[in-house]
């Protein structure tokens, strides 16, 4: 019996030796494949792609999600792999020339909505790892939308003027001067992460106002809040960790997340390394605080009647003080994101409430309940311009016409979908 064992286990060794001499490349490959896909995965979730190119209700990365502009509604691209609706049919460089220069396979341009402005700081090998693991999608049919913009922008030839104008292409380049750390992070931020596609204000072409970076823009009837170190508006109280815990739960002992940022937080950050978290927070505690404007006082009537409304609404949860329940309800003493250039995020939260991020750091996400229900738009006006100018907060007033507006172009929003 002994003898049969051996030869099984010779004849077995042979065929296992032979099998991995005929198919080693075959098998080398299909390793390689994997790292790259696992890679693609990852960097996938770094450009928050699922966000445009998933609508509601649709299958995952099928497109056809609206994305509002000031210049009308694009309808974002399928990009799983079916050949004829998706990019299944496109080569390694024909998707590299998309992400880097904003042209599709057919040489026409691409609009910036697709933020190849960003994008194009991205590596090849980066770039051909998001392809390889976009490869691994189920195939979905989902032929794009037609895109609901005046003439002449619907001709996408006048992409070609605003890329001279706007756009230089280009690979991020490392500064020799800085930590691997700090490039690391200036990589995600500048490129992948796109940040600046909502941080950034733009100029009445859709370009970003290089000369503003990261100091705060209107996106969507919310406010991107200003990521420079500024201390009252910005990150310039915020410590390295305290922005790693928001990137990656939605919430830190200062604030917690809300609006478009909350679906960032579930579909991208949460889901990057701690490192590159952690590289993302060193290359923003490094940007300078922008030059703030001195706010106007409010009116101490308008404070007096914004105090009642607060104590009445608000104080159950925030506490008199502003200060908050830790781990449940966030601080608005000394929150930056409640001092914003812009009010529009604090009165869009009180008007319409809004869901915080959530995910398994965060499982328990609470809620903003709404108050547009039950309070004017005077009301609304007088508690969050107390808000803005409590405990030593300091900010604009927000007046009542600003919040009828807000609250219109909401409901007709609204009402359109």
């Amino acid at each position: 019996m002994k003898w049969r064992a051996r030869l099984m286990l010779a004849v077995t060794g042979t065929l296992t030796g032979a099998a991995m001499l005929a198919l080693g490349p075959r098998a080398h490959g299909q390793i390689g494949d994997f790292a790259k896909q696992e890679r693609g995965r990852q960097l996938v979730a770094a450009g928050d792609c699922v966000a445009c190119h998933t609508a509601q209700e649709g299958k995952p990365f099928a497109g056809n999600r609206p994305i509002e502009t000031p210049f009308g509604t694009i309808y974002s691209a399928n990009i799983t792999p079916d050949p004829e609706t998706g990019i299944g049919a496109w080569t390694e460089a024909q998707f590299y020339r998309a992400m880097h220069e904003g042209i599709a396979p057919d040489g026409s341009r691409l609009y910036p909505a697709f933020p190849y402005p960003w994008f194009t700081k991205a590596t090849r090998e980066d770039v051909d790892d998001i392809r390889a693991y976009l490869r691994t999608l189920e195939p979905v049919r989902s032929v794009q939308r037609p895109n609901e913009f005046p003439w002449p922008l619907n001709h996408r030839i006048a992409m070609a003027g605003w890329n001279s104008l706007f756009f230089t292409p280009g690979e991020f380049k490392p500064d020799n001067n800085k930590s691997a750390e700090w490039n690391r992070g200036a990589y995600l931020v500048e490129g992948l992460g796109h940040c600046g596609a909502c941080h950034t204000p733009k100029d009445v072409f859709g370009a970003a106002k290089t000369s503003q970076s990261y100091q705060g823009s209107e996106i969507q009837n919310w406010f991107a809040p200003n990521l420079t170190g500024d201390k009252r508006t910005g990150l310039g109280s915020w410590s390295e960790q305290d922005i790693v815990a928001f990137l990656k739960t939605g919430r830190n002992e200062r604030t917690a997340a809300y609006g478009p940022m909350t679906a960032v937080i579930n579909d991208s950050t949460s889901k990057m390394t701690d490192g590159d978290l952690e590289a993302i927070a060193v290359y923003l505690k490094s940007l300078p605080a922008s030059p703030a404007d001195e706010p106007a006082a409010p009116a101490a009537s308008m404070m007096d009647a914004g105090k009642s409304i607060y104590a009445d609404q608000c104080s159950a949860c925030h506490q008199l003080g502003g200060d908050g329940v830790k781990a449940m309800f966030p601080s608005l003493k000394g929150s930056a994101a409640v001092q914003s250039r812009q009010a529009l995020s604090v009165v869009r939260l009180v008007l319409n409430g809004g869901h915080g991020a959530s995910g398994p750091a965060n499982p328990n996400a609470f809620s903003m309940p709404s108050f547009g229900w039950k309070l004017s738009d005077q009301q609304i006006a007088a508690v969050t311009t107390y808000v803005r100018n409590a405990w030593g907060n300091k900010a604009a007033p927000v007046a009542a016409e600003d919040v009828k507006a807000l609250r219109d172009s909401v409901e007709a929003k609204t009402s359109a979908y």
